[in-house]
């Protein structure tokens, strides 16, 4: 094969449901998001000593923080996976989802996401989005949660009679890359949810309502970031799908090797998940020989990423000497940066410019001894940003517009503004992240609510030295935010725009293959292997380390209904 499974029409019809269901899976979280963004910026005045108190319009430091978080982090990547998803399985396998379990998971996240907002807003689940003992929330928080994360399940295990019957009618055939690449992601998301809901079924929810009297700290966190790192991949593989499929495409190229697009795929299914002890790395009661053993599944996960870069830059290069770029770095100025027909190619690159240095930090976080540096500073939050605040959040802002333009019929308007979205937002986070990050390096803590003491030379906590980069997190919100500010302004013209195409027929951009496709007899062809190898892993890295957490006692968390949101004080 010279390229991949190409379909026979260039659009797929989507049916009427499924279109208003899709259309409210992009649109409902984009439309929470202003609530996360609008209280990321407020963090960020607040800590750069701008706003001068901790309460904003009525909630709290670390409600707007949770929401933040929650909103953000959870929410919208878990809608946008699935409607991405849908819309994949539906156009490369040319096949309509099942009607009732299309409406069932989107009436769970809905329904999920509603209930568990309300204790938010109210101040009944001040947790922050790694909610774990000993912060409570409400138990409506949790059952919200809950059912966002089944919602997700359902539209998940709906593909698969679709799949089965693809493989049926295409025997000896390997997936479509951008159907492998879904269907890894959400076993991902599958295998490391289950830990999350053992936790709040059988742990947080009866804690929070008084049924059992203390909760196992050590194995409640475990089990809560056996889930935590995992969640990271699931959001940035939907990325990687748009990286490996449609970019070279939308950059006037190829593909260069969808053998290395398959194998980094798989190689995320391996090892992305028995890595989450190194966020434990402080914390007694586990042996240091599984907390190495994740450390190198760490490093490991960075594999597929380093192969990534270098398959889409490669992609990238080809498709810049096809547009007539000369000599080593000629091909760069010959790419569509700018082009507002193109929209996507900006959001792409913008992100993957970003992840080159999110990915490398995230490398520090790995190593035990440069961990015990940066551990709960700036520096992880800096790192966070970078990473998910990068090629994940870019790739979200531009293919929900994407999405919304084809399910309506309604073109995008303001191509200019939104081509400008992307570098706006790179440029803010170039300034927002590394300050946060040298902050971190200087000692300045994360996630906690110090007040102004560290920035007013009065204060017997001043601290000189974290002025200018609380300052420079400051300025680089701001930026940040006009750039959010922007591409609601081309949501909102869009919306009240025409309907000037078809509506509900999706197309997706696909690249054809430099190299051609993996044999059918290769290794990376078949999923089942690499899923047994992913069982096996997960069983041999977490097996003991769960025990251990098991047996401890000391961590227990007792019920006090007099404090239903304890909050985790900072000593004056």
């Amino acid at each position: 094969m010279t390229g991949p499974m190409n379909p026979t029409k260039n659009t797929f019809s989507v049916a009427p449901l499924s279109r208003v269901l899709m259309i409210i899976e992009v649109v409902l979280p984009i439309a929470l998001l202003v609530l996360g963004i609008y209280h990321g910026f407020l963090q960020a005045l607040y800590r750069a000593g701008v706003i001068q108190s901790s309460s904003f319009m009525g909630l709290g430091y670390y409600q707007g923080l949770t929401l933040h978080g929650v909103v953000n982090a959870i929410v919208l990547t878990t809608f946008f996976g699935v409607a991405l998803g849908n819309g994949i399985m539906q156009y490369y396998l040319r096949k309509p989802l099942i009607p009732w379990v299309h409406a069932a998971s989107t009436g769970l996240m809905v329904g999920g996401t509603l209930i568990a907002a309300v204790p938010m807003l109210v101040g009944l689940a001040d947790v922050l989005y790694t909610f774990y003992p000993p912060l409570r929330a409400h138990p409506a928080f949790y059952i919200g949660a809950t059912l966002l994360v089944v919602g997700s399940w359902v539209a998940f295990f709906g593909w698969l009679p679709l799949l089965q019957r693809w493989i049926r009618e295409n025997p000896g055939m390997p997936l479509p890359l951008a159907v492998l690449g879904m269907l890894i992601t959400f076993l991902i998301w599958f295998l490391c949810t289950i830990p999350l809901a053992i936790e709040v079924l059988f742990m947080l929810i009866p804690w929070s309502l008084g049924w059992i009297d203390t909760i196992n700290i050590p194995l409640a966190r475990t089990l809560f970031w056996f889930f935590g790192h995992p969640l990271v991949y699931f959001w940035l593989l939907p990325a990687y799908v748009i990286y490996y499929v449609m970019l070279p495409k939308v950059a006037g190229g190829k593909l260069y090797s969808p053998y290395a697009a398959r194998l980094a795929f798989l190689l995320f299914l391996v090892l992305s998940i028995p890595v989450g002890l190194h966020h434990q790395y402080t914390e007694p009661g586990f042996d240091r020989v599984w907390k190495a053993l994740h450390a190198l599944l760490t490093f490991g996960v960075a594999i597929p990423s380093f192969m990534t870069a270098f398959t889409v830059s490669a992609s990238l290069e080809y498709a810049g000497v096809q547009r007539g770029g000369r000599g080593l770095f000629g091909w760069i100025g010959k790419l569509p940066w700018l082009d507002a027909n193109r929209p996507l190619f900006a959001y792409s690159i913008a992100g993957l410019l970003i992840f080159v240095f999110g990915g490398i930090t995230g490398l520090v976080n790995a190593s035990y001894n440069m961990n015990q540096t940066i551990h709960n500073t700036g520096f992880i939050s800096g790192h966070f940003h970078m990473t998910v605040g990068g090629p994940v959040f870019l790739i979200i802002l531009g293919m929900s517009l994407e999405l919304f333009s084809q399910l309506t019929g309604k073109p995008i308007r303001g191509r200019g503004w939104n081509v400008a979205v992307p570098y706006l937002w790179m440029l803010g986070l170039f300034i927002f992240s590394p300050a946060m990050m040298y902050g971190g390096l200087l000692g300045q803590p994360r996630r906690t609510n110090m007040g102004l003491s560290y920035l007013d030379p009065s204060s017997p906590h001043f601290r000189a030295d974290w002025v200018p980069t609380a300052l420079l997190t400051g300025i680089g919100a701001a930026i940040m935010t006009l750039a959010f500010v922007i591409y609601l302004g081309v949501w909102i013209a869009t919306i009240a725009g025409a309907v000037r195409h078809s509506v509900g027929e999706l197309s997706f951009p696909t690249a054809e293959y430099v190299h051609g496709d993996a044999p059918t007899t290769s290794v990376v062809a078949r999923l089942r292997p690499w899923l047994v190898i992913a069982l096996l892993l997960i069983l041999v890295s977490y097996w003991v380390p769960l025990q251990q957490a098991f047996r401890a006692s000391e961590g227990a968390a007792p019920y006090a209904p007099d404090n239903p949101v304890p909050l985790i004080q900072v000593e004056k």
